[in-house]
């Protein structure tokens, strides 16, 4: 899985964590993301088990599904949270390497610039 489906992944867990009731289209607007590519995800999740898709029977509205992260959608989802903070705290601990290069850099030349 690349880095960007990972995230993508992430992202989709934690929403449907704190949402479970929340529509597709909803998921979209809010992921910033096309529907398309919303499903596209949704339904790789599904077929990992990580997240299971069920619709309200009962509901005139047959196109509303909950969803439900399984236990190992719970594992997986501590597992992309805990990769995605080792790989942004690399990227913060590297921006901040190059900030004190460039203070540095400034101060050096007497910050006439």
């Amino acid at each position: 899985m690349s880095t960007t489906d990972s995230e993508q992944h992430l992202k989709v867990l934690r929403l449907l964590q704190d949402n479970p009731d929340i529509s597709q289209r909803q998921m979209a607007r809010e992921l910033g993301i096309s529907l398309g590519g919303l499903n596209y995800c949704l339904k790789a999740l599904v077929q990992k088990g990580w997240v299971k898709m069920d619709n309200f029977s009962r509901n005139s509205n047959k196109l509303k599904y909950s969803y439900l992260l399984t236990p190992s959608g719970v594992k997986a989802k501590t597992v992309l949270t805990a990769r995605f903070l080792k790989r942004k705290l690399a990227e913060y601990e590297a921006l901040k390497a190059e900030i004190e290069a460039l203070q540095t850099e400034v101060g050096q030349s007497g910050g006439n610039g």
